[in-house]
């Protein structure tokens, strides 16, 4: 190790703390916490990979109260059943020789109201952030005040009870503590505003009560740093000269250190835009000698070694290193040896890199991935412009290609933009250039949006390949060659093509709809699997008999037992190629018909759907397979009574032939086309459904027309909680979770983890022909997608269950009595009036309590074409038809006459994953 870097000289701290070097990793969100804040072995793993030749790391921000958490997967230091895992992590640190400082922070009135279960966040003032959209916070009390510096104090005791060399008060990035000092944020009128005296009682507190735990309970070289913003530009706002002030007032108390919170080490004013004075050189000259003696830290964009002895020439004593130590674990090792980095991420290397699944689609990392695999397709270089409509938003974008890549993406400028749209339109292109396709995740709050600038892209696109075509000689329009040909892009479509190109086949995927996802998107509870890691990991016994039987009987014993069998034996490798390919189902809940928890979902406890697509289409990208959106499959072509490929339409109403050995049909089912509904089942006639548009039961058709035969056309199931004005599917875990089912009268009426037909048929029997679906505060922590539906407005709430009651125009008494009467049933594990066994969690005692109206809606049709165990189709005769596959929805026999929850995502990756591998095989065959 070159020893002459001043990068590698110790530093004493003032309270006599040894770094052994100038370098640490900065904190930095990676939203990888649980639903409750508590920390997961990946996070541990993690930290440990990027702990040892770099001096310290300073941990993410923890938050210290309920209403903290500023993000998604924040991890909490609120409680002390948090120590635990926090100790993890300390411990980790550590053991590779690296200091361990954990930052602490209140979001304040940066909390977005679904973080905190709809409930309102709370800030010094009353005031919304100066941001569209901001919600009006509630201002604390006088006495609220003091409750929330006690917390900070119950915090720092905990991350000592961890094991934490230190902690860094988070006073930056606009959350609470620097809100009490901002005048824009803090306009009280009692002793915590006003002044700016009164302005910094609040974080002068939060020191003070900071040291008076590390002196009770920490050695004497306990760390205490403080990070900080030096400007807003809000107007009132902090100013240079505030920032001083408050940090020559903490000075006094004492502190360790001191961290700029800024973009750049250089950065100058962002209020004084006339003076290009670096605010280091500024600090440097006007602080006093007291603050002077107080180490800094410098941080925002060190990635070689030179950026961070630049750093140390400028007047920073300390370097914070963020995302190069993400994108290298070992980056202290690197630079030492005067490696030269480029910041970026190979897209292969997640697990390599210890990069947890949250943080990598963050967009923090999502920025950084590159694609490094060739690109298959061509395109003719230039710049192309396409429209986008989406809504009220029209403009026109510029996507300018190389020969096999996106390298810019550029909106034709347009006064009438407004800047929510521009900040959407930046974070989709960044994601679009670096997957280096269209495919990519819409940005949350903005889908419509996001899909519609993606469909532009994938046009432009399709144009400039179409131009090289031609350019080379060619025909567009001619036949093409592909070994697979997959139709439908949903879950059981992707997870094919991922498959069978893995074994050696030359893929295309052909989606209908102008947006990847099918109908599985909008799955909501989970994957259903027996006898799995994930299982044992959390001590649940099961069996694969068990699931086989309940899955035969939730299906009234008209499944088909050989496909039965064949469902049950793989689902857990199912899951296991989930995990292999970066798509984690290891939490795990229960769904009506089930008597075992064994429904695999994401370890945040949201829908199952969008996680699942996220991840499959990650490695859709990274394969490079071909998706042609909004291209419709005319029919396919036989070929001396073998398949030889299909006919295909585009959105231009071109068309051309695709020649494939094998055809594998994932088209979903028909709950969307009401005439096929009705066909089958007459009395479903006006139900609405929770399908997507493209679930036409068109794969069904052209089977059909091939000689496919089929069963059980007329199972439909209707599922019995879905908000009626949206036809939005309200999850089976919330039951899974604990809720219940209250009629209009304010009684329950059925076992509510009962299979969906039956629970349907008695919500259908109601005088309403609707019930209610109530849930406590408990219930809505453990599952993410509560908080959905109350973002999305579906859900009355109160804080008592009289006051919901009489919000339902419901009576009050018979409601309470309700519950009073379930929660001895939970007490007992054993509901006399209806029989649940299952889900009786937890009591529904702690407020607030929340509703949500509900009335059964078509949800999945199990009848479709005749497969073997191989997933080839079958005709009327049971013989197969050579080189046609099928898979998902668009199969019947699996499910019988009822589908149970968890069960349609396990069936689509099971036999995708088959469909996939025996078409791939066959391709090579028929070489």
């Amino acid at each position: 190790m070159n020893k002459r870097t001043p990068i590698l000289n110790p530093l004493t701290l003032p309270n006599g703390a040894v770094l052994k070097n100038r370098l640490l990793m900065a904190p930095m969100t990676t939203c990888t916490g649980f639903y409750d804040g508590t920390v997961t072995s990946e996070l541990v793993d993690y930290y440990r990979s990027r702990a040892g030749s770099i001096g310290s790391v300073i941990v993410e921000c923890c938050f210290i109260d309920p209403k903290g958490p500023a993000f998604p997967g924040a991890i909490a230091i609120d409680s002390d059943n948090k120590i635990s895992g926090l100790a993890k992590i300390a411990s980790a640190i550590k053991s590779q020789g690296s200091k361990a400082i954990l930052q602490i922070y209140h979001g304040g009135r940066m909390v977005e109201p679904e973080l905190i279960g709809g409930r309102t966040p709370v800030a010094p003032s009353a005031i919304a952030a100066p941001r569209v959209g901001a919600t009006t916070p509630q201002a604390l009390t006088a006495e609220e005040v003091d409750v929330m510096i006690t917390k900070f104090g119950d915090a720092v005791n905990r991350a000592i009870k961890a094991g934490f060399d230190g902690v860094e008060i988070h006073g930056a990035n606009t959350y609470l503590i620097q809100q009490f000092y901002s005048p824009n944020s803090n306009q009280r009128d009692d002793k915590w505003g006003g002044s700016r005296d009164n302005r910094a009682r609040f974080p002068l507190a939060v020191l003070e009560i900071t040291h008076k735990m590390a002196r009770r309970f920490a050695d004497p070289t306990f760390i205490i740093g403080y990070r900080f913003s030096p400007e807003e530009l809000e107007v009132p706002g902090i100013r240079f000269d505030d920032t001083l002030y408050l940090l020559e007032k903490l000075a006094e108390q004492g502190l360790d250190y001191v961290h700029f919170s800024v973009g750049s080490l250089l950065r100058p004013s962002i209020v004084d835009t006339q003076d290009p004075t670096p605010l280091i050189e500024k600090y440097r000259a006007q602080c006093s000698p007291l603050l002077g003696k107080i180490p800094v830290i410098g941080v925002g964009g060190v990635v070689n070694k030179q950026d961070a002895e630049l750093a140390l020439e400028k007047g920073y004593d300390l370097v914070a290193v963020g995302k190069a130590c993400i994108a290298y674990p070992n980056w202290a090792d690197r630079i030492i040896h005067n490696e030269q980095l480029e910041l970026y991420i190979d897209s292969t290397q997640r697990e390599a890199l210890h990069i947890p699944e949250p943080l990598w689609r963050f967009s923090l990392v999502d920025a950084m991935i590159r694609d490094v695999s060739t690109s298959g397709r061509k395109y003719k270089a230039g710049v192309y412009q396409e429209k986008v409509e989406a809504e009220a938003l029209k403009l026109k974008i510029n996507v300018t290609l190389d020969t096999d890549r996106i390298t810019d993406i550029q909106m034709v400028p347009d006064d009438t933009l407004d800047v929510d749209f521009t900040t959407t339109f930046t974070s989709l292109r960044n994601r679009m250039l670096v997957a280096n396709s269209p495919h990519v995740d819409a940005i949350t709050g903005a889908t419509t949006q996001s899909e519609a600038l993606k469909k532009a892209v994938s046009r432009a696109m399709s144009t400039s390949n179409k131009a090289w075509v031609i350019d080379e000689g060619g025909n567009p329009l001619a036949p093409q060659q592909f070994d697979v040909v997959v139709i439908g892009s949903g879950g059981a479509g992707l997870a094919a093509a991922i498959e069978a190109h893995d074994r050696g086949a030359h893929v295309v995927v052909i989606e209908k709809m102008p947006t990847i996802g099918g109908n599985t998107i909008k799955a909501s509870v989970g994957m259903n699997a027996a006898e799995t890691r994930f299982q044992q990991i959390k001590g649940i016994v099961d069996s694969k008999e068990l699931f086989y039987e309940e899955t035969l009987r939730g299906g009234k014993n008209k499944n088909n037992p050989e496909l039965l069998h064949q469902f049950v034996e793989r689902a857990p490798a199912a899951i296991d190629w989930l995990a292999n390919h970066d798509i984690v189902l290891e939490d795990i809940t229960i769904t009506g018909g089930m008597s075992i928890d064994r429904t695999h979902r994401p370890a945040d406890r949201s829908a199952v759907g969008g996680f699942l697509i996220s991840g499959l289409v990650k490695n859709i990208n990274q394969r490079d397979i071909e998706v042609l959106l909004e291209t419709a499959v005319e029919e396919i072509l036989l070929e001396n009574g073998a398949v030889s490929g299909v006919r295909v339409v585009d959105e231009y109403n071109d068309t051309r032939i695709l020649n494939a050995k094998s055809v594998i049909v994932a088209t979903g089912g028909f709950s969307a086309n009401r005439e096929m509904v009705v066909k089958y089942c007459p009395q479903l006639d006006g139900f609405v459904t929770t399908n997507h548009k493209g679930a036409t039961g068109s794969g069904i058709k052209m089977l059909e027309k091939i000689g496919a035969g089929t069963v059980d056309m007329g199972e439909i199931q209707i599922h019995p909680t879905v908000e009626q004005t949206t036809s939005y599917l309200i999850s089976e875990a919330i039951r899974g979770g604990g809720a219940i089912l209250v009629s209009q009268a304010g009684q329950r009426f059925y076992n509510e983890m009962e299979t969906r037909d039956k629970v349907s048929a008695e919500i259908i029997a109601l005088p309403e022909k609707s019930a209610w679906i109530v849930f406590d505060e408990q219930v809505r922590k453990n599952n993410k997608a509560a908080d959905e539906y109350i973002a999305k407005g579906f859900v009355l709430s109160a804080p008592t269950p009289g006051e919901l009651a009489v919000k339902l125009n419901m009576n009050p008494l018979a409601l309470e009595a309700t519950l009073n009467r379930y929660n001895s049933f939970v007490a007992q594990q054993e509901d006399a009036d209806f029989g649940r066994k299952t889900a009786l969690r937890h009591p529904l005692n702690q407020g607030p309590f929340f509703a949500i109206r509900i009335a059964p809606g078509v949800h999945h049709t199990m009848g479709g074409v005749t497969i073997n165990t191989d997933t080839a189709v079958l005709d009327e005769h049971q013989q197969v038809i050579p080189g046609a596959w099928a898979a998902g929805e668009v199969v019947g026999g699996i499910h019988g006459a009822n589908r149970i929850g968890g069960n349609a995502v396990a069936d689509i990756i099971i036999f995708g994953l088959l469909a996939g591998e025996n078409a791939a095989a066959r391709a090579k065959q028929h070489v």
